[in-house]
């Protein structure tokens, strides 16, 4: 709806029916699951069980205190990769989760790689992670011609 136009619906000039052309006759009220919140449509489905299916989950943890360690260990256990933040916690707590981690990733055969300050990264034993340093830095870069 154009600028005028919506001017002179907002004085009462013209009708407001802009609604109209964007109705959709084949929706149908009720048929929501309980579950199906922020589903819009059936036919799409949620990245989530996509990526579930496929096995390309990351998890992420921000804990608070050394109680949320166990999320951190829920979702090692099942074989996601989880990036733990521990920027909001207190440098004690901060360091007994890091010990947790540690053994939990030794445990599970694991590796546990520090990505930024109070940021970890666990990964899996069928986890494989690439690098992303620079092609100039690497033997084989592509600009190599030594």
């Amino acid at each position: 709806m154009g600028s005028v136009r919506k001017a002179s619906a907002w004085l009462g000039l013209v009708d407001d029916n802009d609604d109209e052309r964007y109705y959709d006759d084949d929706y149908s009220e009720g048929t929501e699951q309980p579950g199906d919140a922020w589903v819009t449509d059936p036919r799409v489905k949620v990245a989530s069980d996509v990526a579930e299916e496929k096995g390309r989950r990351i998890g992420t943890v921000t804990p608070d205190s050394f109680r949320d360690a166990r999320a951190i260990g829920e979702l090692f256990r099942e074989g996601v990769p989880v990036i733990v933040n521990l920027t909001a916690m207190e440098a004690a707590d901060a360091k007994r989760v890091v010990d947790f981690a540690a053994g939990l990733t030794f445990g599970l055969r694991g590796t546990i790689e520090r990505v930024a300050t109070r940021v970890f990264l666990l990964t899996p034993a069928n986890t494989e992670i690439v690098s992303g340093e620079p092609a100039a830095r690497r033997e084989d870069g592509f600009f190599n011609q030594s």
